[in-house]
């Protein structure tokens, strides 16, 4: 299978880098076929997000670029709004010689960080190419970079209680864990609360900044009450245990743009200091609230896989 190829050499070039696929609290590695589980099926969806254009089907076993596939026609499409040229994103091209300034690929280009937790990835006629196979759709989609996108999702954990007592689950007799989830408004589905890194931002800054504005609605709140929710935020921000870091399995994904992310737990044990704020919706969210970890959910992206890291290192209920 396409999967354990492309997932073994991932593995092999993030163990160059020291960068290992997942690390949380008592989990420093996965076996194969956890990392096989959570890449590349979501980003090979037949229609591409808020759109009708279809993706070139892509079957399992074609998805390697190792794999020749001389009929490959990928469908080009770059969202009209990109092709506005806001400020945010990347301009378009369809050869480098178009560019003012040619893009500096895996390296830090100003304030843009191109480089990606995979490691290097290959670059094909001016192009960088997904590091994770074929998608059946090429150009940025609704993606603002070429090559990777940079996010950050904070993961705020507590445990489960019931008149004061933490509560076990009935079945596997271990204690539930509960994170916030937001309910995206462009899909509906739930999903953890993050965004994406800007340009000269820490990773840790945009962890703080998207919580507090999508789960509190920070923005729309008054002086006062903004700062002491800020003062909250650092203080359980400041201890926070790498989950993820690296490729997500995104709808958004296209042979030339794709998301990648940093994962980060923020555990409230008592449940004295978030666990007990008024959650609110705001900015990208319809919807907030805690919500118990299991394995039946279906979450956007490879957000249920990031939970299940969580839930193994914490020894809680899945």
């Amino acid at each position: 299978m396409w999967n354990l190829a492309v997932a073994a050499r991932l593995a092999a070039v993030q163990q160059l880098h020291r960068r290992p696929i997942f690390k949380a609290k008592c989990v420093t590695f996965v076996s194969l076929m956890e990392i096989v589980k959570c890449l590349h099926l979501k980003a090979r969806s037949e229609v591409y997000p808020c759109s009708a254009v279809l993706r070139f089907p892509v079957p399992d076993d074609k998805v390697d670029w190792a794999v020749p596939w001389t009929n490959y026609n990928p469908v080009d499409y770059t969202a009209p709004a990109l092709l506005k040229q806001p400020s945010w994103a990347d301009l378009p091209y369809r050869d480098e010689g178009e560019l003012n300034k040619v893009l500096k690929f895996n390296q830090l280009d100003g304030d843009v960080d191109r480089r990606s937790h995979t490691g290097k990835y290959n670059l094909i006629n001016g192009f960088p190419r997904n590091p994770c196979g074929r998608t059946g759709l090429k150009g940025r989609g609704l993606l603002g970079r070429w090559g990777p996108n940079h996010a950050a999702d904070p993961i705020v954990t507590r445990w489960k209680k019931e008149s004061g007592k933490t509560v076990t689950h009935n079945c596997s007799g271990k204690p539930i864990l509960q994170f916030v989830a937001i309910c995206r408004k462009d899909n509906k589905e739930w999903a953890i609360p993050g965004g994406m890194v800007d340009p000269g931002e820490k990773v840790s800054a945009t962890l703080r900044r998207e919580f507090g504005e999508e789960t509190l609605n920070s923005l729309d709140l008054p002086e006062a009450e903004r700062q002491g929710v800020k003062e909250l935020i650092n203080f359980l921000f400041e201890a926070g245990e790498l989950v993820y870091q690296g490729y997500v399995d995104d709808p958004r994904n296209t042979d030339n743009a794709w998301m990648e992310t940093v994962a980060m737990n923020y555990h409230d044990e008592t449940g004295e200091s978030v666990g007990k704020l008024s959650l609110q919706p705001g900015d990208d969210a319809g919807a907030v609230k805690w919500m118990d970890i299991e394995k039946e959910q279906n979450l956007y992206a490879s957000h249920t896989h990031f939970l299940h890291q969580l839930v193994k290192a914490k020894n809680a209920h899945w």
